[in-house]
């Protein structure tokens, strides 16, 4: 039978993937408990209230920004479409 060279292939394939694996997890646990001597957590800087308040005040204004700038762009586009479909 001529399938001698795919067959082989196959079976060499089949041997190799028998072979014992670590698991993600196992590797996970190994190094986190070498790496990390307790189980809380440790922040060096602080942030006051008002800091953190600061910083919300700034998402929000980056995210009206945004939201602002993608409804005008998608306006237009929409302006756009309708004249070219209305000059056909």
């Amino acid at each position: 039978m001529g399938f001698g060279g795919s067959v082989s292939a196959m079976i060499s394939s089949l041997k190799n993937n028998k072979r014992e694996r670590k698991s993600a997890f196992e590797k996970m646990k190994k190094h986190a408990s070498s790496s990390i001597q307790s189980d809380s957590l440790v922040f060096k800087n602080k942030a006051s209230e008002e800091d953190l308040a600061e910083i919300k005040r700034k998402i929000r204004l980056e995210n009206r920004k945004g939201l602002l700038l993608n409804s005008i762009g998608l306006t237009v586009v929409a302006l756009l479409i309708v004249y070219v479909l209305t000059t056909l």
